[in-house]
């Protein structure tokens, strides 16, 4: 793809992200005007205050008085749910990367997905450490984990984990990766097809020319909440690309709820899935500029990786596939394009959260597929 075309795109698709984050804040004000008083109407700060306080489906806040919400979660305190796992740290590449690890066997890679951290794989990390030594991790940005300046690409935070699994003395591994995770894993595998035994995709595929076909206005049928399988449109994808823009809008705590709770119910076939104290959990570790702008910078590769995966050779290590309604066609022409030993696996009822939403299913279709 041209330069002048890459940033056409990058402009459209930003665009669309602002455009998209005003219809949320519109939609919030609406729910003020049925309740019979105009935010217009309000004070400012007292119109962000009624919008927090409304009943949104699509906007689940955090109630301001909810313990779980105030406090702040360490590594050290969340570990401690998870008997027989601890934390570790290495140095990689020129930072420190942190990871939860735990059980006994052969082992297996865990990568979770933003907005979340390590802790995203909680409910499945026992029963898998049953039968594998899993290690789930911060990967670079994310959590307690370094962020660097640079490095956002997925070719290279794959080659971070290939150097983690070096130092941990694996010459081979099994891996898993969900949302932007998933890419990190392909881009692993594809590079490192002699240190990778199976690798699982759970709901994303690495970034490709289709996700240049994303259109710049999305159909109305993607808000269509009386669907829970209705299709889901990422305008987030461009707006993290924006320099400068989510750092300045997600500075205030009530902002942050605004945006990441309706990213965790938009996203959801259940929206009870990630529970308050996890929600909590996951806003507070991206609540830093730091760590942001780290987030961010994952989506501001995008281009480069979609490039990238244009150098790697198909894939011959067997694949896996999780996916939830809506994206499980994603996933499946990915695979036909550039996969040649794959297994796709739809779970029902179950949106993007897989591993939260359906932990058995999960930890059933991991277990037998790395076996």
């Amino acid at each position: 793809m041209s330069g002048i075309k890459s940033r056409l795109f990058t402009k459209l698709m930003s665009t669309t992200a602002v455009m998209a984050l005003m219809l949320l804040s519109a939609c919030g004000v609406n729910n003020n005007r049925q309740v019979g008083m105009s935010a217009a109407d309000k004070a400012p700060n007292q119109a962000i205050s009624d919008l927090g306080n409304t009943q949104s489906s699509q906007v689940k806040l955090a109630k301001v008085d909810n313990q779980d919400a105030k406090k702040s979660y360490s590594d050290e305190e969340l570990v401690k749910e998870l008997p027989g796992f601890k934390n570790g740290y290495k140095e990689v590449n020129g930072f420190k990367i942190h990871y939860v690890e735990g059980g006994e066997g052969e082992p297996l890679f865990l990568l979770p997905g933003w907005p979340e951290t390590w802790y995203a794989y909680h409910k499945i990390m026992p029963d898998l450490a049953k039968k594998y030594h899993v290690y789930s991790i911060d990967y670079r940005g994310m959590g307690s984990s370094g962020k660097p300046e640079s490095g956002y690409d997925f070719k290279t935070m794959a080659s971070d984990i290939y150097a983690l699994a070096q130092q941990l003395g694996y010459t081979k591994i099994d891996i898993a990766g969900h949302d932007v995770g998933a890419p990190i894993a392909y881009a692993y595998a594809a590079q490192y097809p002699q240190a990778t035994k199976k690798v699982a995709l759970l709901e994303v595929p690495h970034p490709n020319e289709d996700w240049l076909k994303i259109p710049v206005l999305a159909p109305s049928v993607v808000y269509d909440e009386s669907n829970p399988n209705h299709p889901r449109f990422p305008w987030w994808f461009a707006f993290n690309t924006i320099p400068g823009l989510p750092e300045q809008l997600l500075q205030g705590k009530q902002q942050q709820d605004i945006f990441y709770n309706w990213i965790f119910d938009y996203l959801a076939y259940d929206k009870t899935a990630i529970s308050e104290k996890e929600r909590a959990i996951y806003i507070s570790a991206y609540a830093k500029p730091d760590a942001l702008r780290a987030s961010n910078d994952w989506y501001k590769g995008i281009i480069q990786d979609i490039q990238d995966l244009k150098t790697y050779p198909k894939l011959t290590v067997p694949i896996l596939g999780l996916s939830s309604e809506f994206n499980v066609d994603s996933l499946n022409s990915f695979f036909q394009k550039y996969t040649t030993d794959s297994k796709l696996v739809k779970l029902d009822k179950t949106g993007h959260w897989i591993a939260e939403e359906s932990p058995q299913e999960t930890i059933k279709n991991l277990s037998e597929f790395f076996n």
